[in-house]
């Protein structure tokens, strides 16, 4: 079997809120191709195809011609219907056979594998495999021949296959869990953090004074919106251009994404190269600013084709702000494991959205107020060193 993994990144991640449980994949545009053949090379792709290596987990990679669609990951147990998105996911990327790996004991890999299979034939979809992987050793759910498929398992060797390095010099990585993965989107800490702290607070100090000595709030807020989209597309630049945005533009620009305008018209200009300004924002930003920022990375990783990064994003996100709107819907598209086109397609352009939105009014300043507040209220206790 030949697996083509068009994405040269972790496949992306559709995750029920808020136990990460899901990943999907689909992949647009064929590039890096990697030949497998035996069990041994599939469960040795299978940790580049979602980005680490699972535990309880069910692995699904769709096909067409040997070409991979699309590779969902969801963790064990989960609940009945959780697997009713790909129905349309196999039709909608022309999936004709699929390969399954279920990880874990038997109790609770099998229902999932029967569940898969199941579907798929009620999808006209042929499974080229399904196996079980635990402790060192897989079972074929297709084969029942005792001498190729012994009762007690196959015992496999990962180092064996010339996946791993296929897979490292087409740029593949694999973190040892889902944790790992996780770690690279943690908040900085220690000097930076104290650094970037000091750098929203002397924003904040700066907000404040031009918001008290401005005798009309409407023209204040124009102005600040007007400095916002600036600031946007001035990190944009500055990330192109393979630069990094300072302590104090980023916390500047922190503040000015917590206005929708200025979210929407990064939002707007959005290309799958900006995950790296995003992914930095993410992780710099104090967290009452950070939402936006993890949201805009979600977008970029989940149009690029890496939703285990856009999941893992979102989580951030909301587990901040559960209410936060942009967090919510792209979390939504990932759970239904739909098209990044969907939303692709339809984003306005930035003068759409000022006719849209209107002019700027003081109103607009409400979510960035509101945190200052909240701040006041619930001060954020110093990061470790």
């Amino acid at each position: 079997m030949t697996s083509n993994r068009p994405i040269p990144t972790p496949a992306p991640t559709s995750t029920p809120t808020p136990a990460p449980n899901s990943t999907s994949a689909s992949t647009p545009t064929p590039e890096p191709c990697l030949t497998l053949s035996t069990p041994t090379d599939i469960l040795a792709a299978v940790p580049y195809l979602v980005g680490f290596h699972p535990r309880s987990s069910l692995i699904v990679i769709g096909l067409n011609r040997g070409q991979a669609k699309l590779v969902a990951r969801w963790g064990l147990p989960f609940p009945a219907g959780t697997l009713d998105p790909l129905a349309p996911l196999f039709d909608r990327e022309g999936v004709t056979e699929v390969v399954t790996v279920g990880y874990g004991p038997g109790d609770l890999v099998t229902p999932a594998v029967d569940a898969i299979r199941l579907l798929a034939a009620k999808s006209h979809v042929r499974v080229g495999e399904a196996l079980r992987a635990h402790e060192g050793r897989y079972w074929s759910y297709i084969c029942d021949l005792t001498t190729c498929c012994p009762a007690e398992g196959t015992p496999y060797d990962l180092s064996t296959s010339q996946i791993s390095a296929e897979a490292t010099v087409h740029g593949l990585v694999a973190f040892p869990d889902r944790e790992a993965l996780e770690r690279t989107l943690s908040p900085i800490t220690g000097p930076v953090r104290m650094a970037m702290r000091r750098a929203t607070a002397d924003a904040i100090a700066d907000f404040r004074a031009n918001l008290m000595t401005a005798t009309d709030l409407d023209a204040f807020t124009t102005q600040f919106v007007s400095d916002g989209l600036a600031r946007v597309r001035s990190a944009l630049h500055t990330h192109t251009e393979g630069g990094r945005l300072d302590d104090t533009e980023a916390a500047h620009l922190g503040l000015a994404l917590t206005i929708m305008r200025v979210r929407d018209e990064a939002w707007t200009l959005m290309n799958e190269s900006h995950a790296a300004l995003w992914k930095d924002l993410t992780r710099r930003l104090e967290p009452r600013f950070m939402p936006p920022a993890a949201s805009l990375l979600a977008m970029a990783s989940w149009r690029a084709g890496n939703s285990v990064q856009a999941t893992i994003a979102l989580e951030r996100a909301l587990t901040t702000d559960p209410h936060y709107s942009m967090a919510n819907l792209l979390m939504h598209a990932l759970q239904n494991l739909l098209s990044p086109t969907i939303l692709r397609d339809r984003l306005p352009a930035p003068e759409e959205l000022d006719a849209a939105m209107g002019p700027a009014t003081a109103a607009w300043l409400v979510p960035l107020v509101n945190l200052l507040e909240e701040e006041v209220l619930h001060p954020t206790p110093d990061p470790p060193l």
